[in-house]
């Protein structure tokens, strides 16, 4: 088990982490879930001993592994930059954990080629890094840290500078392969998406403090604040600010729409509502959550297989997930249908008022 108590890091008067507490346990999968610099990294450095915490401790099994170095921590790291030994094989750069922790030769080769077969790099064992592609480089630093078999397992966003198939491939591989081993995996990501897809544990972290940490889903589901609830979300939250009174939420005095069962007990008066992209669409879901809504285009951004469609309702900028394409022209008033079952409430601090217990991932 590793265990983050009141654990600080300041640099020049500020704070890069928060007095944070953490409990990871083994045999788990971790996520860090954050935009560029919100301490991703910088959580990842002091977990591995890298950096010492200015305030607080930090232990592993029990012991209180605050001062000890990296080289003297069973830890493996895989950052988004690739780092190979260039003068080495593959195959070499592979087995060098297990070289050093006296592996007989046998088992080594066993366990490289294993490795290198999961990541398609067996055509490449005899060549050396540099002669690789990018993704390659990443995927032998990767095969790496599998083989070390290593307590605790650090993984920086390493799947960002593969291809999109390999990068599908592996964010489903990497929970089965890590399943067995005992070891604390901890995995930083900026995309939503990818936690959902690892499973396990998410940590969102915003401006250096950890916003939440449970089930990945749970966090999904439940946001305790609206932080969190804009961090595990892409697209970008819908929001707006009503006032709740007589079973409605109002918009400028008029009738936006009805208040749905799950939020019915909360108190009138102000509140924010948030949603995501994909439960607002062109055509009703066919439930009784519907709420039929007037509003302006002002884009459609089309990708191919989706299209985002940027609305103004009530002043309120939304975007709305469509799959296919729909061109729809600027400036255009159209309904929209909103699925209220999935809508969560938030009080003038930014505190979850509720949540939807409907919300699926």
């Amino acid at each position: 088990m590793l265990e983050l108590r009141n654990v600080s890091k300041t640099v020049g008067g500020e704070y890069h982490i928060h007095p944070s507490d953490l409990v990871l346990e083994r045999g788990t999968l971790n996520v860090l879930l954050g935009p560029t610099l919100s301490g991703k990294t910088s959580l990842m450095r002091l977990m591995a001993g890298l950096d010492k915490p200015t305030g607080g401790s930090i232990h592993f099994d029990g012991k209180d592994v605050t001062g000890v170095r990296v080289q003297d921590r069973n830890v493996a790291m895989v950052y988004q930059q690739f780092i190979n030994y260039p003068a080495l094989t593959v195959y070499e750069n592979i087995a060098s954990p297990m070289r050093i922790s006296g592996k007989d030769t046998a088992t080594i080769d066993r366990e490289v080629r294993k490795a290198a077969e999961l990541l398609r790099l067996t055509p490449y064992l005899d060549r050396t890094p540099l002669s690789l592609s990018g993704g390659q480089q990443q995927r032998t630093a990767l095969a790496r840290a599998i083989v070390k078999n290593a307590s605790l397992v650090l993984l920086d966003e390493p799947l960002a500078n593969l291809d999109y198939k390999l990068r599908e491939e592996l964010r489903e591989e990497l929970p089965r392969i890590f399943a067995a081993s005992g070891a604390i995996f901890v995995y930083a990501t900026t995309e939503p998406s990818e936690a959902l897809l690892l499973g396990g544990n998410t940590a969102t972290l915003s401006q250096g403090r950890i916003t939440q940490f449970g089930r990945t889903i749970d966090v999904y589901r439940r946001p305790s604040d609206l932080v969190t609830a804009r961090t595990f979300a892409d697209p970008p939250l819908n929001i707006i600010e009503v006032v709740k009174a007589n079973g409605h939420f109002l918009k400028h005095d008029t009738e936006a729409f009805a208040v749905p069962a799950h939020l019915a007990a909360i108190a009138d008066g102000p509140v924010t509502i948030a949603f995501h992209p994909h439960h607002l669409a062109l055509t009703p879901a066919g439930q009784d959550g519907d709420a039929r809504l007037s509003v302006r285009t002002l884009v459609s951004e089309i990708t191919g297989s989706e299209s985002f469609v940027h609305v103004d309702f009530a002043g309120a900028r939304w975007v709305m997930l469509e799959h296919g394409i729909h061109d729809i022209e600027p400036d255009k008033p159209i309904d929209v249908y909103l699925d209220t079952r999935h809508l969560m409430a938030f009080a003038g601090d930014g505190q979850a008022i509720a949540a939807a217990p409907a919300r699926a991932a």
